[in-house]
């Protein structure tokens, strides 16, 4: 069984302190566990840069995509109960997605042709469902998303869809991976598989078994003391940094961005999946489902944009190593990662039995710290 290094673990802490005192970063939250044990957890920094308060263990990011995960899990702990079949498709549950058009662009004009097929539940789950994010690019169907200000969580998750719904798709579904409100529309879909609300089934169904007391769309008032801030202003831009209000209680629950949570609460997550699928004695999804869960669904498919890296698939909700090469940071086959545009990230590695999280808020430094905080994580590995 591999160890853990404890100089290098120093050195990992160091490294990120050095970045803090440069004000590359306010603070950050560094877990590593190895074996299912956590061999490190530390606060650095400041949670709130503007008043000074250095950061504390249970303080409260913003995840964003990392929400994506847990939305996930949820559909297929439906699916293990038969409420929903990853076959189905979105129409099942949401008409308006019945018979979409697809947006191609022919010489600066756009053509609309009909979908081939409708989406499914596990092209949702596996961003094959034809969808894009606005912030990706600027083609047509991204113009449109944001036209639309699809971004507006004022909305309700079914306003939501019938906006989104209305507008083409940028592929052909089940012919390309492409990052996109995917998980957004799977977490309204769930609603109506389930019967209620998203904030509500995921308590139900993931975040209160796990104990994950402080996950959840909004910060309770009582609590807004503990979020994590970023600086007022990009520290290499200079423009103001803008993040999700997270003292908001939005209409729109976002399946694919829409939680805050702490490193504790994180961490009974990546536990369960490090487990396959129980925590402290208790089952809450098989193992079968997790390894599937896990494994890559792309196969030939192949992926749009350079979100995927080299030597990597997508699986139902994380990003899963295909090649023990290729990529340019350590790893192994088999292991699974996501991370926040807000600058949370993790990886679990099943061959090492390692899971490690970083979690900061630093929008514009997200991608820097992803790479580097996995290479001082393999670093520390004997």
């Amino acid at each position: 069984m591999a160890r853990l290094n404890r100089s290098a673990l120093a050195r990992l802490r160091a490294t990120l302190q050095s970045h803090i005192d440069r004000q590359r970063i306010p603070g950050a939250i560094a877990v590593v566990a190895l074996g299912g044990h956590v061999e490190l957890f530390e606060a650095l920094g400041r949670q709130d840069p503007q008043t000074g308060a250095p950061m504390k263990d249970d303080a409260i990011f913003r995840i964003y995509s990392m929400t994506k995960p847990i939305v996930s899990l949820a559909t297929l702990i439906l699916a293990e109960e038969g409420g929903l079949q990853l076959a189905d498709p979105v129409s099942k549950y949401l008409p308006e997605f019945a018979n979409q058009q697809v947006a191609v662009e022919e010489g600066g004009a756009v053509r609309l042709q009909p979908s081939r097929r409708d989406a499914t539940v596990h092209d949702l789950l596996r961003h094959t469902a034809g969808l894009t994010y606005e912030f990706l690019g600027s083609n047509a169907v991204q113009r449109q998303y944001e036209a639309a200000d699809i971004t507006n969580r004022s909305r309700t998750s079914a306003e939501f869809c019938k906006v989104l719904a209305a507008m083409p798709l940028a592929d052909q579904p089940g012919t390309c991976w492409q990052y996109s409100r995917a998980t957004d529309v799977l977490g309204a879909l769930i609603e109506v598989a389930a019967g209620q609300p998203l904030g509500a089934l995921l308590q139900q169904r993931v975040l209160g078994p796990l104990g994950m007391k402080d996950t959840a769309f909004a910060v309770p008032q009582d609590q807004w003391h503990r979020t994590a801030e970023p600086f007022a202003n990009d520290p290499d831009s200079g423009d103001a940094v803008v993040m999700m209000d997270g003292r908001e209680v939005p209409k729109f629950e976002s399946g694919g961005g829409g939680l805050l949570s702490t490193a504790a609460d994180y961490t009974r997550f990546l536990q369960l999946m490090r487990n396959g699928g129980s925590l402290e004695g208790t089952r809450m999804v098989s193992r079968k489902t997790i390894e599937w869960m896990t494994a890559d669904h792309l196969g030939a498919i192949p992926a749009n944009g350079d979100l995927l890296l080299p030597g990597y698939g997508f699986g139902l909700g994380f990003s899963v190593r295909t090649h023990a090469g290729l990529a340019p940071q350590p790893g192994s086959v088999g292991q699974y990662f996501w991370s926040g545009i807000g600058g949370t990230s993790f990886f679990v590695d099943p061959a090492e039995d390692l899971f490690a999280m970083l979690l900061t808020q630093a929008p514009n430094q997200r991608i820097f710290f992803r790479n580097l905080f996995r290479h001082l994580v393999y670093a520390a590995v004997d």
